[in-house]
């Protein structure tokens, strides 16, 4: 089972060049841990919402932008693998992230639904969800039949990975992100879609598609968070 190690950043805006630079030199090392992709993508169109965003799940400050990306391992072992790796390497502790790691939210997840169209991540919606421990095969029924529907109109892929390994921070993390609730796992997923042209009009076509009204397995899509994406690197 793919598993997908996903993260979100706060980056100043000032530092896009040097966080793509940064991103670019460690691909040949998260490589030779067994990555198989990796993709970073730039802040394009975050909503910010009521309860929850993608910038105060990062508490981001003014002038920076929201960063979103994963690495997929081919499972679980290989991933834990690599990170005992990384915790006792000194080349990891001396990589000079142009950004404040500490409000990095991080996490590991278990792919559940995954489709594939054709075509390249020209424009990724990423989004991130708490969801009832006890729905985790209704979710991902329904994150199944979301995923063929995107796939109909256009879409490249669509994943949908269940939290598995997501740790509690000082200041920033993935369940706080969501205001998830005790007995509620976070589910980190996207959709890839070759330019944000296509996104736009598939979304138009279909909001009064039945499948996106129905109830979202318990999950509260009020608590969801959003947001559109231009891939800075996808490998």
């Amino acid at each position: 089972m793919t598993y997908v190690m996903g993260f979100v950043a706060a980056v100043p805006t000032a530092n896009k060049q040097a966080y793509k630079d940064f991103a670019e030199s460690s691909v040949e090392y998260f490589r030779r841990l067994g990555v198989t992709r990796m993709l970073e993508a730039w802040g394009d169109d975050v909503p910010r919402g009521d309860v929850t965003d993608f910038y105060r799940a990062v508490a981001a400050e003014d002038g920076e932008a929201i960063v979103y990306s994963f690495q997929t391992y081919p499972d679980a072992a290989k991933a834990a693998e690599a990170n005992e790796k990384m915790m006792n390497d000194p080349e990891m502790a001396a990589m000079d992230m142009p950004f404040d790691g500490a409000r990095m939210i991080y996490g590991g997840f278990e792919t559940i639904a995954e489709a594939s169209g054709e075509g390249r991540a020209g424009y990724v919606e990423g989004s991130i969800i708490a969801v009832p421990e006890t729905a985790r095969a209704a979710y991902a029924d329904y994150a199944e039949k979301l995923g063929k529907l995107f796939i109909a109109h256009g879409a490249a892929r669509s994943v949908d990975a269940w939290g598995v390994d997501v740790p509690d921070g000082k200041r920033t993390d993935f369940r706080r992100a969501v205001a998830a609730k005790p007995g509620e796992a976070v589910v980190f997923g996207w959709i890839e879609w070759p330019s944000k042209a296509t996104r736009d009009t598939a979304w138009a076509a279909m909001m009064d598609d039945p499948l996106l009204q129905e109830e979202s397995a318990g999950a509260d899509e009020g608590r969801r968070v959003f947001g559109g994406f231009v891939p800075l690197l996808d490998r």
